[in-house]
């Protein structure tokens, strides 16, 4: 009876679990997708008749500005790549991280607010959880290079794109400002969602 109840329990966890991955992949392709529909034609952004020199710092900050609005999309695909291309040549530290980044979606961001983690029969608080997973990751960050590649990449790609923005003429470039798109974690992460819209009724999240 008793491993009646576990083997239900486990089932419960793992429908939950899966529901939830489910509704965050789905949300975060639909912003995906959204993003790259925004991208500028790459020849608009490599346009060699538009590059010209500011006259002043003042016009180079108002270029920037107005470049890495207009050219967002394509813009973070550069810094995508640059970060793809330096994890991709360190195998160990990118394994590292996406063990990182597993561990806070399935034990933190995506599991239910009012679930509990237990984990080989031990239920964790949130409290306890978030130090658990924050020592982790710095036990991680000191044991490998993976923080120092992704600043060294991030600050390639920004003096690359604050270069372009600063010499590509923006005057043919139309803004519209009204072209807004949501922002944040939150905005396709709805911890609650997935399990109340299957309605499942939840239950301690074991491991």
């Amino acid at each position: 009876m008793a491993s009646s109840r576990i083997s239900s329990s486990e089932k419960l966890t793992s429908s939950i679990a899966i529901a939830t991955l489910e509704a965050f992949i789905t949300r975060l392709s639909r912003h995906v997708h959204r993003a790259w529909a925004n991208r500028r034609p790459w020849t608009e952004l490599a346009d060699r008749t538009a590059i010209t020199k500011p006259q002043s710092l003042a016009e180079a900050v108002s270029r920037i500005r107005r470049n890495l609005y207009y050219f967002r999309v394509n813009y973070l695909l550069i810094l995508a790549l640059l970060f793809a291309v330096s994890l991709l040549s360190h195998p160990l530290s990118l394994l590292l991280l996406i063990v990182v980044i597993g561990a806070w979606l399935f034990l933190y961001i995506l599991r239910p607010q009012d679930q509990q983690l237990v984990i080989f029969g031990r239920t964790f608080t949130d409290c306890e959880a978030l130090i658990g997973l924050s020592i982790f990751t710095v036990f991680v960050i000191l044991m490998t290079s993976v923080v120092s590649l992704l600043l060294s990449a991030f600050a390639l790609g920004m003096a690359l794109l604050c270069a372009h923005g600063a010499f590509r003429a923006p005057e043919d470039l139309f803004l519209d400002e009204q072209d807004t798109w949501p922002t944040g974690l939150s905005s396709f992460v709805r911890i609650n969602g997935p399990a109340s819209s299957l309605g499942i009724p939840v239950g301690p999240s074991a491991v």
